[in-house]
């Protein structure tokens, strides 16, 4: 899941984001609210984490802009103004949550799994043939056996699992598992879908996932 986090204050916006990254996600972070709100427009995100006293332009204005292009990205305001008067003011907006800081990190995370929940953003179980994948407690099960994955592992293979029977190209893969732009002299994606294919075809007959030459990775099930 790609998110983003629009934040002034660089030492906040390290520690969410290394929390966010250790915990499978991958993150972009913009410094102020015009950034935010342009990278918005340019990329598509799962959820959008939001400040509300941004340099440039401020959060209210962010969010008021961001839901006449996109109503459905769940937008979490995360800021210090914490009465019942700025919680409503932040709702109208067009926020989904809003969270007072200081805040827990667990909550925080919490709050994005509701958020992802709600609607279709997000199924709690992906399959495909014999292959299962539990999102909320990030297990994974072929055959009924269960697969140990590495964070990025598994970022990859939900990825695949919400994109399955289309191909996904290696651009596409790349930014939406690592937060940074594609490069196309890199094989990390390479790398990492071979720990993934050898983890996930042990003991079993047939390859979970296929490359197409020149376009991308597939997760295809047996009838498509």
């Amino acid at each position: 899941m790609r998110l983003l986090l629009v934040e002034d204050d660089k030492k906040v916006a390290s520690f969410i984001f290394k929390g966010l990254t250790e915990s499978g996600y991958a993150v972009d972070v913009r410094y102020d609210g015009r950034t935010g709100l342009e990278t918005a427009e340019e990329e598509s995100y799962d959820l959008i984490i939001l400040d509300w006293m941004l340099p440039v332009m401020d959060g209210i204005t962010v969010c008021k802009k961001i839901r006449k292009f996109s109503k459905d990205v769940p937008i979490l305001f995360l800021t210090a103004k914490e009465t019942a008067s700025d919680k409503v003011v932040g709702l109208d907006a067009g926020a989904d949550d809003y969270l007072s800081k200081p805040f827990s990190f667990m909550e925080l995370l919490a709050r994005i799994r509701a958020l992802l929940r709600r609607g279709t953003r997000i199924v709690d179980k992906l399959t495909v043939d014999d292959l299962e994948v539990n999102v909320t407690e990030r297990k994974v099960l072929r055959g009924g056996q269960v697969i140990e994955l590495s964070n990025k592992e598994f970022a990859i293979l939900e990825y695949l699992l919400r994109n399955k029977n289309r191909v996904t190209n290696r651009a596409t893969l790349t930014e939406h598992v690592w937060n940074i732009d594609f490069d196309r002299g890199t094989n990390l994606i390479d790398v990492y879908i071979n720990y993934l294919r050898k983890k996930l075809d042990i003991g079993s007959r047939k390859t979970a996932h296929s490359y197409v030459r020149g376009a991308g990775y597939i997760l295809k099930e047996e009838s498509v």
